[in-house]
């Protein structure tokens, strides 16, 4: 699949989360998987990411919040790690995840504090 939208998500997806880790999920997707992959690069990626209207630090912090109350671990690792990269601090997602767990619950705060420190180690060990 090739158009502009999906181009330059593709692109700041791979700045954002890195080009091993798309590639490997774009390499791994299958005829079932495949439409959900260029899904999630099309539209998330090319048509929000890269508006202008947030910077990347603003969009990850976003992200952890809004991931991290619906409870989606995998994802909510994969966008800690990218908002490093996007500028934020580890203290300022762990005020973040504070935030989450006064109006989402306890128990969202602290697995999402669990899933930041696997998050953390694993960059930590590389």
């Amino acid at each position: 699949m090739s158009n502009t939208k999906f181009d330059a998500g593709l692109a700041l997806r791979k700045e954002v989360l890195g080009a091993d880790y798309v590639e490997r999920s774009l390499a791994s997707a299958d005829d079932f998987s495949r439409p959900m992959q260029e899904l999630s690069t099309e539209y998330c990626w090319g048509h929000v990411w890269t508006r202008p209207g947030l910077s990347r630090r603003d969009r990850s912090l976003l992200n952890i919040g809004m991931i991290s109350a619906l409870n989606r671990p995998h994802e909510l690792k994969l966008h800690v790690k990218a908002a490093l990269t996007n500028g934020l601090s580890r203290e300022e997602i762990c005020e973040a995840i504070l935030q989450v767990a006064v109006y989402c619950g306890v128990p969202a705060g602290l697995d999402s504090t669990r899933i930041a420190r696997e998050a953390f180690a694993e960059l930590d060990a590389a």
